[in-house]
């Protein structure tokens, strides 16, 4: 096992782990920081996803040895009190049915948002297209990220 020092949410956090251990595991197992899903283990669904340096990135597939030095944010970290913009309007829009994906589809949504604060229909479906509901939220998910671009 190795000793690395993370930038999770704002905080450093110091964890031993093994080098090809999952970033999910680490986040859900090691620190307990749990909104971060697992559903695939492939990164074919999104329900993992995290933010790394800004960018969306599937937490199943990443090693924690590949993310020492890197800020990474958890839907934890997104808002302090869950009144992220993204947030507001999935409550607005009732978009969770069973909720098991919305924590990726939110984070996924982020960075979106962050790097396109006025994204066009086809912009959302494209930055969309890798997180999964199985619930078939997919109309509530979009009309939310409309709102929360509106609103942010």
């Amino acid at each position: 096992m190795a000793t690395y020092n993370l930038n999770i949410n704002g905080k450093m956090q110091t964890v031993e782990a093994e080098s090809d251990t999952p970033m999910l595991w680490v986040l859900r197992d090691t620190i307990g920081l749990v909104g971060t899903k697992y559903g695939c283990g492939i990164a074919q669904c999104g329900a993992c996803t995290i933010h790394l340096n800004g960018q969306a990135m599937r937490s199943c597939q990443l090693t924690v040895s590949a993310v020492e030095d890197k800020k990474i944010t958890t839907i934890e970290g997104l808002s302090a009190d869950a009144s992220h913009p993204l947030q507001d309007a999935w409550r607005q829009h009732d978009v969770p049915q069973c909720g098991y994906c919305q924590a990726g589809q939110i984070m996924n949504a982020a960075a979106l948002l962050s790097n396109n604060p006025s994204p066009s229909d086809d912009d959302i479906d494209n930055a969309m297209r890798g997180n999964i509901c199985r619930c078939g939220t997919y109309n509530r998910i979009k009309a939310a990220i409309k709102t929360a671009a509106k609103n942010g």
